[in-house]
């Protein structure tokens, strides 16, 4: 039993690049289907695909390398809230990660989105995990 399935999400996908893989492979659920969605949408991976195979289903998951020097797009993924203590932020006070070139994936009542999102929809919520 995993205690918290977001931080595996972002573990799995850390290892799977430093292991130089392609694909990785994450066991479903509608936040990580919506994380993978912007992580997408922003460009950092190549793409990705949902199987609704069994009982939960999975994520499929393509890592975008830099074709030169094979490096991650990814440099950092960071879980800022956990279960056991959870970070919250109003529109203002939402971290700003590398000075706006990374991008912070907050938990708001309108759904999961970015930081800059956010703040221009004036919405605060829980600061999930930190990308750049």
């Amino acid at each position: 039993m995993n205690t918290d399935p977001i931080a595996d999400y972002l573990t799995r996908i850390r290892n799977a690049q430093m292991a130089g893989h392609k694909v990785v492979e994450v066991p479903a659920s509608n936040m990580k289907k919506e994380m993978t969605r912007i992580l997408f949408d922003k460009g950092y991976i190549l793409n990705f695909r949902f199987n609704e195979e069994g009982y939960q289903g999975i994520i499929k998951i393509a890592l975008r390398y830099d074709s030169k020097s094979k490096r991650p797009a990814i440099t950092e993924l960071k879980r800022l809230s956990s279960p056991g203590l959870r970070r919250y932020a109003s529109s203002g006070e939402l971290p700003r990660v590398l000075n706006g070139l990374g991008i912070c994936i907050v938990s708001t009542s309108k759904g999961l989105m970015t930081d800059k999102e956010a703040r221009r929809m004036n919405i605060g919520g829980e600061v999930i995990c930190t990308v750049y």
